[in-house]
């Protein structure tokens, strides 16, 4: 078990007073039997005349956030403070139809995990189905487990990490053309081949701990981050970080599920003004055990 404290500040400057639109904030962690929320707070300046908190369609804490004047800045300060309890291994407690791959999901459960297997981005030339092929042999019967550790790490291991400031998820297509991307690129790049052969699969969003950059400076020390998890019968969703490598939740804190990425964006709002206004936008996240700060 650890205590994580997070620090997240997002900051937006302009040319000149905007006037501020709506915004929407997803930094609020996800209560559950191995992450515990015990503190969340948040600090808007310039103060808003509204904060709204509700549950999106999959559960997710989002708030609405209002503004009645005008700035040249705006910032964001979210503090969080969550107990987790890291799987340092999968337990891939399979039910006896699903220990071999390829099966099918109980009728009970199907409907409910239809939207989750079925695929999102358009792929008419198969270039995913193409690219399992040179690792695995679709249709042939294979240990589950083993399947998507053998998908998690040829996503580790055979593209590279790459800081992409613009906007927005590539398609599986260009990811396996440039072998790179983001964390949010190759989650969604598991997702659709986990789709592809016929797994449940949901888009996460949150933040990492990264156990190198801890200590008592709030400096550099975590990342937003996305993973995915996929639904095993027997052991429910469960979690893979392609990025890293990683199965279970050893270092993840999560804030947001989403059956695509576009439904689990960290933070994005309005203004009314020109586009020549915006500045630019300045992201600070610090990820920190509580001991580290004794």
């Amino acid at each position: 078990m650890a205590i994580f404290i997070v620090r997240h500040s997002t900051t937006y400057r302009y040319e000149r007073e905007v006037r501020l639109g709506r915004h929407q904030l997803m930094a609020r962690p996800r209560d559950s039997f191995d992450q515990r929320l015990i503190d969340f707070s948040l600090d808007v300046t310039p103060k808003p005349s509204e904060v709204r908190w509700l549950h999106d369609v999959f559960g997710n804490c989002v708030a609405h956030i209002e503004f009645d004047r005008a700035s040249d800045y705006l910032r964001f300060d979210c503090e969080i403070k969550v107990d987790h309890t890291p799987e340092n291994a999968p337990d891939f407690r399979i039910e006896d139809y699903a220990k071999d791959h390829p099966f099918t999901y109980h009728d009970e459960e199907a409907p409910d995990l239809a939207p989750y297997v079925q695929r999102w981005f358009s792929d008419p030339e198969d270039h995913v189905g193409r690219w399992l092929d040179t690792f695995l042999t679709r249709g042939t019967k294979r240990p589950t487990g083993q399947l998507l550790m053998t998908l998690n790490e040829a996503i580790s291991d055979g593209f590279a990490y790459d800081r992409r400031t613009a906007p927005g998820t590539q398609i599986p297509s260009t990811t396996l053309e440039l072998r790179k991307g983001t964390c949010r690129d190759f989650a969604v790049l598991m997702i659709e081949a986990a789709r592809s052969l016929g797994f449940a699969a949901r888009f996460i969003t949150g933040y990492i701990y990264v156990p190198d950059r801890d200590g008592p400076v709030w400096l550099g020390g975590g990342a937003t981050h996305a993973w995915c998890q996929i639904y095993i019968p027997g052991s429910g969703w469960v979690e893979f970080d392609p990025t890293n490598g990683i199965v279970g939740n050893r270092d993840l804190i999560r804030v947001a599920v989403a059956r695509i990425p576009s439904q689990a964006i960290p933070l994005f709002g309005t203004y009314w003004g020109s586009r020549e206004d915006e500045l630019g936008m300045n992201v600070e996240v610090n990820v920190k055990t509580a001991s580290a700060l004794l």
